[in-house]
């Protein structure tokens, strides 16, 4: 199992920036349509359709039944919007929050970037990936048209020793989609735990390739999750995403975008996997 070398956290490094006032323009918005999706795992299925993901509009439309919103806030928090009206922040912390209070805050244990002490009152479910009492945490819930479940993972501790259950692999089903958040992944991922996530279409991966592993080890588990829509996360400057890309371009295509926003379907989902690079740090 592959492992990256434990480097020295620096909290607060990142800090959010790059949150402009273009980006709470399009957070301000929350989508109407409702849409009951129903009961069972969708990520043993996926279609392949050859067209590519949309861009959201500046100013949010009402989603369709069939679409999601994804917001890249920043490090590893992305925003998830269903139609159904749905808000979903993911490695919900005290330091980069989206604009608006989702129903659903998912955590990781990993550094204080990932988690929160005090989450906002007005979230109705907050859901840790690690157990406090020991053991791996397990959550299965469905929040109006969004099912979410967990894969536990280890992590490490501050002198490289493991730590288990210490990470949770997110999936969000969504619109006849699945969506896989690897939070602060720290190794490649065994057969039983590739099975138990299921087929996704959509992963948001942390690229640092150091605090959370080395980017051939990060490359071998996307080969192994075989997502169409790839979304880098948890970088922190311009080279640390280059030398992700320049290492990668062999495996995928690589597409950039200008905006954080994007909205997604199973129709507009790429045929193969692709990496699509949002804004953020």
């Amino acid at each position: 199992m592959r492992r990256a070398p434990w480097l020295t956290f620096k909290p607060g490094s990142f800090l959010p920036a790059l949150l402009g006032f273009g980006l709470l323009l399009a957070l301000g918005l929350v989508p109407t349509a409702a849409w009951a999706q129903p009961a069972g795992d969708r990520c043993l299925a996926v279609a392949n359709a050859p067209s590519l993901v949309q861009k959201a509009q500046f100013r949010p439309v009402a989603l369709q039944p069939s679409e999601i919103r994804l917001t890249f806030v920043g490090h590893a928090t992305w925003l998830i919007e269903s139609a159904g009206g749905i808000k979903i922040a993911t490695d919900y912390n005290d330091y980069l929050r989206p604009a608006v209070t989702p129903d659903v805050a998912t955590m990781n244990r990993a550094h204080t970037t990932h988690f929160s002490m005090a989450p906002d009152p007005g979230i109705a479910h907050v859901l840790r990936g690690w157990n406090p009492e020991g053991g791996p945490a397990r959550h299965d819930l469905t929040v109006g048209d969004v099912r979410i479940r967990n894969v536990p993972t280890n992590i490490r501790d501050w002198a490289g020793g493991a730590v288990s259950y210490g990470n949770s692999i997110f999936i969000f089903e969504v619109a006849g989609m699945c969506v896989g958040h690897l939070g602060h992944l720290h190794h490649t991922l065994t057969p039983e735990q590739i099975g138990q996530i299921g087929q996704l279409d959509v992963v948001m991966v942390p690229i640092d390739g150091s605090y959370t592993m080395d980017t051939a080890g990060m490359v071998e588990v996307l080969k192994a999750l075989r997502a169409r829509l790839i979304l880098p996360m948890h970088y922190f400057n311009t080279y640390t995403l280059d030398r992700f890309l320049d290492r990668v371009r062999g495996d995928f295509p690589v597409e950039m975008s200008d905006a954080s926003v994007i909205v997604v379907s199973q129709a507009t989902l790429p045929g193969n996997p692709k990496i699509l690079v949002l804004p953020g740090n």
